[in-house]
């Protein structure tokens, strides 16, 4: 996402809440005997408040990724996660929050198959010449299967921290049955979807192979994803953290129909197709690897044919237990988890200063932040969460900020100087750290 050059537009300043002014008070006494780090989530929890964030007067709010003003499903999501154990008791944090779930399903309205959006139907688009179904509305149209999960991600999450229902109207409920049906559909994708995307800018990753449609696949069972979190292109296009997180999102789907809405038949369509997708991850999601034993691919067709990596975006192998679909202690898992911060990953890296994921949306031998902060928030030993804090510390390139990938010999040398989703995820970590003593 570095190439785009828009100015910036300037976001009106936001009051912070009482519960984030608090915490960053918390802050200044459990982490005073480190004042970098102290400086670093000072400067970083509060980020997306007083950079991306916008009130709406349709009481929606709007936030942009950092850089780029457009509002990216999932980043916009990851970068609200860590005030939801603050929204309980907090009015202004409630305001953000719900305006951000209800402009969201604004959103899967105008198109479930689009990754990012506008302010307003201003016609903006990344690449206006993307052959696609665009909308005035949409910034990007590739289809991440994550983008509607992290919708009800963020609306569960903040049900069950605050308690509050008035999220769940008429429109929530379409959205859901709107989000079913693209489900279905894409189970089916040669068959049945309309969905094509071609983006002729000579870069593969960003475009679909096959005029559009993407490579060929098999029935499994799961969802077919066009684009990775990364917003590159799939390989194969069953992407399996992503069916991971698609089945936590219907099973959240599942307690909405049931408890909320009180529907019983869309509670049956929805486990049907949960178990339709989660027999599809066991039969076809899982390789044998003759060092790491089972590991959960990260991609398949479902002829056979594998992509053994990990990517430091969410959701990737590493980060299945922070999406909910299984224990950190699960064995597939660990056996994943080795094979991801291992160099038989082509994206785990090593340098003079640090060692973790990358992406190949970035170049070789860049590690990630945010790899670096969902290897600590994923972490069974207190002793490996407080060295990927130790690392994020030193390797901010003196700017005060998280980044999106940097050098593993250079921190300076770095993309995204401003990128308010890794500063939220490395303001989880820390936080979740000071809340269990380790700091």
């Amino acid at each position: 996402m570095e190439q785009f050059r828009l100015p910036r537009i300037p976001l009106p300043t936001l009051e912070l809440p009482q519960a984030v002014q608090q915490v960053l008070e918390e802050a200044e006494q459990k982490l005073k005997y480190r004042p970098k780090l102290l400086q670093l989530f000072k400067n970083c929890f509060p980020n997306t408040l007083e950079t991306t964030t916008k009130l709406m007067e349709d009481g929606t709010t709007f936030v942009i990724t950092g850089d780029i003003p457009a509002s990216w499903l999932r980043d916009s999501v990851e970068q609200v996660i860590h005030y939801l154990p603050l929204a309980k008791d907090d009015p202004g944090l409630q305001r953000i929050i719900g305006g951000l779930i209800k402009r969201h399903i604004h959103y899967l309205h105008i198109d479930p198959y689009a990754n990012a959006f506008n302010e307003t139907a201003n016609d903006w688009h990344w690449n206006a010449t993307d052959e696609t179904d665009m909308s005035p509305w949409v910034w990007e149209r590739k289809f991440e299967l994550d983008s509607p999960c992290f919708v009800i991600r963020l609306a569960y999450l903040y049900w069950k921290e605050t308690e509050l229902t008035n999220i769940f109207d008429a429109s929530f409920k379409s959205a859901l049955h709107s989000i079913v049906e693209l489900f279905k559909t894409e189970q089916h994708h040669t068959e049945r979807s309309p969905y094509r995307f071609i983006r002729n800018n000579g870069i593969q990753a960003d475009s679909l192979r096959n005029h559009g449609l993407g490579m060929p696949v098999n029935y499994t069972g799961m969802i077919w994803s066009g684009f990775r979190s990364s917003d590159d292109a799939c390989d194969f296009h069953f992407n399996i953290p992503g069916n991971m997180f698609a089945v936590v999102a219907l099973r959240q789907m599942q307690e909405f129909a049931e408890w909320v809405f009180r529907d019983l038949e869309l509670l049956r369509e929805l486990k049907t197709l949960e178990e339709e997708v989660e027999h599809g991850i066991q039969l076809y999601g899982i390789y044998r690897h003759p060092e790491f034993g089972p590991i959960y691919a990260y991609e398949t067709d479902g002829f056979g044919n594998y992509c053994l990596m990990d990517d430091a975006g969410t959701p990737g192998l590493l980060s299945i237990p922070y999406l909910g679909y299984t224990t950190a202690d699960n064995e597939i898992y660990q056996n994943t988890r080795r094979f991801a911060l291992s160099k038989d990953n082509p994206y785990y890296y090593e340098g003079k200063v640090a060692k973790g994921l990358g992406s190949p949306h970035t170049p070789p031998d860049y590690i990630w932040h945010m790899g670096l902060s969902m290897q600590g928030l994923t972490a069974q030993s207190a002793e490996e969460v407080l060295e990927m804090i130790r690392l994020l510390e030193a390797t901010d390139g003196g700017t005060g900020y998280m980044h999106e990938g940097f050098h593993a010999d250079d921190p300076s040398t770095f993309t995204r100087k401003w990128f308010a989703w890794s500063n939220s995820l490395f303001s989880q970590l820390v936080y979740k750290a000071m809340k269990e003593e380790l700091l």
